[in-house]
């Protein structure tokens, strides 16, 4: 557990009568970003608050950076970084009051007025946190999880609210964090976001890791996909009843997202492309050989 920057070992913790985590394994490497993704109520919010020491686990065990975070509290708070999805922050402070006031408690921080700016609120520094936008809101807490340069940050929902061009901006922060060596974990429900920021993910659901890789494994898969309109009359029953066995095993994936088991090939596409128009069935797309993180997740978590 000492290699690796954060490390979850056969895990669990109770609420009660409720597992809300169940015997959770998984490592995120220095360097890294990991994503933890699930279902509403998977256990998400709890594996974090573990890492950030605000439980323990009732059995397992939990180290980031090699140390507890409850027990050794006071040596790891200075080298982690929060961004929490909401509160913190007094509604009546100035953005650059917030972030001068969080740099104040680490003995090296960050210039406050240059993280502004990486963040894109350098004109908005005297603006009290309540007039800021809800994705102006966000940015301003991640300057503040920056603020104490940590060599472990935990990003909750960093993107929520904010417009492309700043959701662009912070996924370019978080390359940098990256590369710059600190690791990072990411919690959100933007499927694509982890695909493109994620060195590795983790998934779970009712507190139980049910898949783990690199997107790229994770996404791989042979078969070809194809969708139609989920509300469109007959839906299943019309596609189903009138697939021909020929062109393969057909598994319906979720409403009206289906996958054909096999190898795809030009002459196989086409087929299936003429039998939808021979029985008057629009498709919404049509793909061989490849899936969505988005795909992989609602299969799993089904």
């Amino acid at each position: 557990m000492t290699d690796t920057a954060i490390a979850v070992e056969a895990a669990t913790l109770r609420y009660g009568d409720l597992t809300a985590v169940d015997s959770l394994t998984f490592h995120a490497e220095p360097a890294s970003v990991l994503a933890l993704l699930g279902p509403n109520g998977a256990g998400k919010t709890s594996t974090v608050g573990m890492l950030e020491g605000y439980t323990r686990p009732h059995s397992g065990a939990v180290r980031v950076l090699g140390l507890d975070p409850v027990a050794d509290a006071h040596l790891l708070r200075p080298r982690v970084g929060l961004m929490l999805q909401t509160g913190g922050i007094y509604n009546g402070a100035r953005a650059s009051e917030v972030v001068d006031l969080f740099a104040a408690f680490y003995p090296d921080p960050c210039d406050p007025a240059g993280l502004l700016d990486r963040v894109g609120l350098g004109a908005r520094a005297r603006t009290p946190f309540r007039r800021l936008s809800g994705g102006e809101q966000r940015r301003l807490a991640l300057a503040v999880a920056l603020v104490g340069r940590p060599e472990v940050v935990f990003l909750d929902e960093p993107t929520a609210g904010m417009d492309p061009k700043a959701r662009q901006l912070t996924y370019d922060l978080v390359r940098e964090l990256r590369d710059d060596g600190v690791t990072v974990l990411l919690t959100t429900h933007l499927l694509d976001e982890a695909e493109v920021l994620a060195d590795r993910v983790v998934i779970i659901d009712r507190g139980r890791l049910v898949a783990e890789g690199t997107p790229a494994e994770l996404m791989a898969g042979g078969g070809i996909r194809f969708g139609i309109d989920p509300d469109r009359a007959a839906g299943s029953v019309e596609v189903e009843g009138s697939w021909p066995a020929a062109l393969g095993v057909l598994d319906r994936l979720r409403p009206g997202h289906y996958l054909v088991h096999g190898d795809p090939t030009p002459e196989h596409l086409a087929r299936i492309a003429r039998w939808a128009a021979d029985n008057d069935i629009l498709l919404r797309y049509l793909t061989a050989g490849a899936r969505s993180l988005e795909d992989v997740f609602l299969e799993l978590v089904e």
